[in-house]
């Protein structure tokens, strides 16, 4: 810890009055010792881990921190405000300040290290040290373990645990009281009171009720440990053994199985998925996020007693899904519907990609006749560009039969996990048997889903659960999608299917400008989230056959001619007005020219994330009039990806050309204004730590929110 934190990065008197100014102040200090290469670029890391989840924890504790590319060595800075400073605790602001900055590779010592802070934060009479000290030197000295707090004795478990910690690397709970750690010894934990132990035996042989819980969070330096530490102390009070794994970012050691298998309850506080769930099926369990286990680890520990009391168990739930395991406790229906039918997209994308560019090589290679070419396992002659069209024509549409059934598959799979694969798969390719289409397969993949989510919740006997996923679940599913998608809701979904592409292909005049400015407005609205996704899966669905209609080829044209727009209108505008941003954007100004051109729009996504208020609105006046004048110039595109770099596939290619131009000029100059109300950012025109001037190439790139 010496080498973490030194008397020049403690600040006892820190005099920002906003958390985005104390993590400013604090990083400064860091940056004027060389562990920071690149100040903005690692603020932005700072506020990207912010935005996932507040760091303020009730008792007056805020712990900015991340790992970032732009830090040298794992750094601790500590700063003490008097009127406080509010980082979301629930208890209000908070007056000590630690932000922890760790090298996106840091080792697993120094992460133990810091995870030993976390855990000493838990400690009031360490906190209460903290608020006395009078200067930095012995603040400094306290958060390194190299003097006791002044309420405590020198010899105090509290004071001794960051070195323990720090000198057998170990990433368990310290406070376990399992024996498994040498903390306390079986015959030392408190005994149970009456009626503590379910299923305890008549003779007397009473123990302590017991828990085993995981703590994780995104970052797992910070919450991962203060959830342990704060779980273990309220076992210790309660008179429970709690026995702690933290998934953090120094890895983790499993449990022993035999402490699971004897453990009472179980806890699980996270924030990303716990690592080999299945490990604790059959226990009374409580599923949390990582901070309720910081503020509140005794009614947790209650309310895993209460359930064991009542015999509630995890027994009957399956696994959880994929959908689930990337997600957050306690989502709503409409939360998982969306994720489950982006599940089923972000594994079609990549056909619709590879298929529709090289039916697009094939019909600009061999002319647009080559969907009338003979199969080139009958003709194929090598000499001929004829040939080496169709050969790539008919490659593509092989490709883009698997749309349907895979997106109907992996819509299941997000649903019910690998059970919901052949189902799906098969529900799919009903839906292209029968003409049922996109909506198809949409509707194939949720029927799979239900249908086998509703077997696996059905009791079954024990010796016919090991053929339950082979041979049951894909039998029966795969019979009742089936029948409902030939017999009961097939027709009608293809009636609707043929209705869209009739209303596609009847579409000129102002409704096709309309419509291309609503697809423009979607394209720029979250920049590759949900809604983008869903214009872009709309587009790509009309061309998604072997022979599209005019209509759908220039609904794809305008999609990608307003999905370019954003970044290249940001990397356009960080040119012409660099005093307008900072040396990060400036840096990630430089990307997004090759972004933009290539038709990723998330290239905008660091501008928006700094100041969403003028750049999305920016951003969708230009995607609008981009997709307006597209579907206006009469513009097709046959390919769904590819940027600039499909031009000469694209019909009407110079006028197609000017739409984008247009639509950057256009968001280009509504960024600089709208940005300019607000005035040049303060020091954009030095030199000095972390600007441009001193930065790698692509090194201050600010972090991306992921996209839900």
């Amino acid at each position: 810890m010496s080498d973490m934190i030194t008397v020049d990065l403690v600040d006892l008197d820190l005099s920002a009055d906003t958390k985005e100014a104390a993590a400013r102040a604090l990083a400064e200090r860091m940056a004027a010792l060389g562990r920071v290469t690149d100040l903005d670029g690692f603020l932005a890391d700072v506020a990207a881990r912010e935005a996932q989840m507040p760091t303020g924890l009730d008792g007056g504790i805020g712990i900015p921190h991340c790992r970032s590319e732009h830090v040298t060595e794992p750094t601790l800075a500590f700063g003490r405000s008097a009127d406080g400073i509010d980082f979301g605790a629930a208890d209000g602001p908070a007056d000590l300040i630690f932000l922890i900055a760790a090298p996106a590779g840091a080792d697993d010592a120094h992460l133990t290290i810091l995870s030993a802070l976390a855990r000493q934060l838990m400690n009031a009479e360490f906190t209460s040290a903290l608020r006395s000290v009078t200067d930095a030197q012995a603040a400094a000295a306290l958060i390194r373990g190299e003097e006791p707090p002044a309420a405590a004795p020198a010899t105090s478990a509290a004071t001794a645990a960051p070195a323990a910690t720090a000198g057998t690397g170990s990433t368990e709970g310290t406070g376990s009281t399992d024996g498994t750690d040498g903390t306390t010894p079986p015959e030392e934990t408190p005994k149970e009171t009456p009626g503590e132990t379910p299923g305890g035996s008549s003779d007397g042989d009473r123990r302590p009720f017991r828990i085993v819980a995981v703590t994780s969070c995104p970052t797992g330096i910070a919450h991962t440990y203060m959830a342990a530490e704060a779980l273990e102390n309220a076992g210790r009070e309660a008179g429970v053994e709690v026995t702690v794994e933290t998934q953090g970012s120094a890895g983790f050691t499993r449990l022993d199985p035999a402490l699971i298998e004897a453990a009472d309850g179980v806890i699980f506080a996270h924030d990303v998925p716990v690592r080999d769930k299945g490990r604790f099926a059959g226990k009374p369990t409580v599923d949390t996020g990582v901070k309720a286990a910081v503020n509140r680890p005794g009614e947790l520990i209650a309310e895993v007693r209460e359930k064991a009391a009542r015999g509630e168990t995890t027994s009957a739930s399956p696994a959880a899904t994929p959908v689930e395991r990337a997600g957050e406790p306690d989502e709503g229906y409409g939360t998982k519907l969306r994720k489950w039918l982006m599940s089923g997209v972000s594994y079609m994308v990549p056909f619709v990609a590879a298929g529709g560019l090289l039916i697009a090589l094939g019909f600009a290679i061999g002319g647009y006749e080559i969907n009338k070419a003979p199969s080139v396992m009958d003709h194929f002659v090598w000499t001929q560009a004829d040939s080496w069209g169709a050969l790539l024509f008919q490659i593509g549409g092989v490709a883009f039969g698997f749309l349907v059934p895979v997106l109907a598959g992996y819509i299941a799979y997000g649903m019910a996990d690998r059970p919901g694969l052949v189902p799906g798969f098969v529900g799919g390719a009903i839906a292209l048997s029968i003409n049922a289409g996109f909506l198809g397969g949409l509707a194939a993949g949720l029927i799979s889903g239900a249908v086998v989510m509703a077997i696996q919740r059905v009791r079954i006997p024990a010796a016919l659960r090991g053929i339950m996923p082979v041979v049951v679940i894909p039998l029966i599913s795969s019979a009742v999608v089936g029948f409902l998608m030939f017999v009961v809701i097939g027709k009608p979904i293809a009636s609707a299917q043929k209705a869209m592409t009739d209303w596609l292909g009847g579409l000129s005049g102002a409704n096709a400008i309309l419509l291309g400015a609503l697809l423009g407005l979607m394209m720029c609205f979250d920049l590759g989230g949900p809604v983008n996704k869903v214009a872009y899966t709309f587009a790509t669905a009309g061309i998604a056959v072997a022979d599209p209609s005019d209509s759908a080829m220039k609904i794809m044209a305008a999609a990608m001619a307003a999905g370019m727009v954003p970044p290249l209108a940001m990397a356009l505008a960080t040119t012409v007005r660099g005093k307008l941003f900072n040396a990060a954007e400036r840096e990630n100004g430089k990307a997004a020219w090759v972004l933009g051109a290539s038709f990723i729009s998330e290239g905008a996504i660091p501008f928006a994330a700094a100041d969403p208020l003028r750049v999305i609105p920016a951003s969708m006046a230009g995607g609008a009039l981009t997709g307006a004048l597209s579907m206006a110039f009469g513009a097709t595109l046959r390919a769904p990806h590819g940027g600039v770099f499909v031009v000469p596939l694209i019909g009407n290619p110079l006028l197609y050309l000017v739409a984008i131009a247009a639509g950057v000029c256009v968001t280009t100059a509504g960024v600089i204004a709208l940005k300019s109300l607000r005035g040049p950012v303060p020091g954009a025109g030095q030199q000095g730590p972390g600007t441009a001037a001193d930065t790698p190439a692509g090194t201050g790139t600010a972090k991306q929110p992921v996209a839900a």
